[in-house]
């Protein structure tokens, strides 16, 4: 690949230090924006996830809560009976 024509060098490649600061300072920025909206995605996911299995642990409550209420007693693994059915 060629390298690019000396107009667009010019412009892009920095002459002083002070150049070369605001150029780390401007890579730096972005790379601080891009690393507090991936931050911010990540802490979004995991409170809505954390709400999600707070929801999930209230319906498994209420329907114990029904189950019991309802005389149903859960036995080993999936099967249920009633509770006057027990041996």
């Amino acid at each position: 690949m060629p390298p690019p024509p000396p107009a667009i060098m010019a412009e892009t490649d920095p002459k002083t230090v002070q150049d070369l600061t605001a150029v780390v300072q401007t890579l730096l920025q972005q790379m601080q924006d891009k690393f507090q909206t991936m931050s911010d995605q990540i802490i979004g996911r995991n409170i809505l996830s954390s709400c999600k299995i707070c929801r999930i642990d209230d319906l498994e409550k209420n329907i114990a809560d029904l189950m019991t209420q309802a005389g149903v007693e859960e036995l080993e693994g999936e099967n249920k009976m009633p509770a006057t059915h027990k041996s």
